[in-house]
This record gives C-alpha cells, sequence and structure tokens, in this order.
C-alpha cells in the first residue's frame, strides 16, 4: 500500500461517486468504501451482517470497534498491493481516526480531502439515490450523527495540517476535477492507459 487518503464528507456529498471516478482514470488508486463493505454484510445474512443492518437502518453509526476491525482486515489485505487508498466513511470519529493512523503508521495516513456540501443538497441526493436505508428518518438520524460524532473528525486532521476542502457542488466533472488535484497534492497520481 503506497498510503491512505481519507476522503470526508456528509453522506450523499458524493464521496463514493468521485472516489470511483479517480479509482478508474487513475492507476495505482483503489477505493475502499466502508459503507459498501457494510451493506455486503448486510446482504450476506451473517451474524454480523444482520447486527449492523439493524443499526443502518436505524441511522446510527456502527461501532468503533466493529468498525476498526473491519477497515483493519481491508488494509491488511491491500498492504502489499502498492495501491494508494482512498478510503470513503473511515473514520467517523476522532477515536477512529487514532486508530487508523496506529493502522497505517508510520507514514501510510496521506491526509484527508473535505468534500463540503451543505445539508439541503445532501438530503435531496440521498432521497433521490432511492436505497433501502434512505429513509426521511435515517436521512435525518445520519445527518444529526455527523454534525455531532463526525464533524470533530475535520478539527482532527486540520490541527494536524493533513486536512484539504474542497467545494461539492457543481457538475460532477467540475468536483472530480477539483478533488484529483486536492489528492495529487498528497500523493502523485498517474492516468490510466
Amino acid at each position: 500500500m503506497n498510503g491512505v487518503v481519507v476522503v470526508l464528507g456528509r453522506q450523499g456529498a458524493g464521496k463514493g461517486t468521485q472516489c470511483g471516478l479517480l479509482q478508474d482514470r487513475y492507476d495505482g488508486v483503489a477505493h475502499v468504501s466502508t459503507g459498501d463493505m457494510l451493506r455486503d454484510a448486510a446482504a450476506s445474512g451473517t451474524p454480523l451482517g444482520a447486527h449492523a443492518e439493524a443499526i443502518m437502518a436505524t441511522g446510527d453509526l456502527v461501532p468503533d470497534d466493529v468498525m476498526c476491525d473491519v477497515v483493519a482486515e481491508r488494509l491488511a489485505a491491500l498492504d502489499r498491493s502498492g495501491v494508494t487508498v482512498l478510503l470513503d466513511g473511515f473514520p467517523r470519529t476522532p477515536a477512529q481516526a487514532e486508530a487508523l493512523a496506529g493502522m497505517t503508521a508510520p507514514d501510510g495516513l496521506l491526509g484527508a480531502v473535505l468534500l463540503e456540501v451543505d445539508v439541503r443538497e445532501v438530503s435531496e441526493r440521498m432521497q433521490a439515490r432511492g436505497r433501502g436505508d434512505d429513509t426521511a428518518e435515517g436521512i435525518a438520524r445520519r445527518l444529526e450523527l455527523y454534525e455531532t460524532q463526525t464533524a470533530p473528525l475535520v478539527d482532527w486532521f486540520a490541527e494536524r495540517g493533513l486536512l484539504r476542502r474542497i467545494n461539492g457542488t457543481g457538475e460532477p466533472a467540475e468536483v472530480f476535477d477539483r478533488l484529483a488535484t486536492a489528492i495529487g497534492g498528497l500523493v502523485p497520481l498517474r492516468l490510466s492507459r
């Protein structure tokens, strides 16, 4: 692994979409979405998946210990791959950020990029995408949790000089260019052939 760049932002800010585009466009980039991992676990019917599904249905955050184990396992699988990991959905709290710093030590945590999109717009985006966990109550709960639990994470990265802020509104191609520029400032990006 060539390091980790955390992609931050409210749910519905476009993190998954933009990270997927970056993975497709550049060599040596891997998009790791904890939301996708949790939804896959929920669909699998395992006890962990059923537990995660019940938590996600209420809009609550999956506990730190479970998330840290899921992420550590995924990063370990990529350890010798030489890719730069775009981590989407983790960390969500300062405690998880401390755990991630430990997992990627000494120099693997390259920075964080924050996609800034206002609450009204992300609410509309989530309602429009129509996923099963995007109920009005679930959306409101996730956005509330973002403000109380995840927003302090922005300060955690900023205090360490690891934060870059990106305007996440506008046409997807414009947001992509801003994000690619910010990430390119943290790690060299090579266009796919």
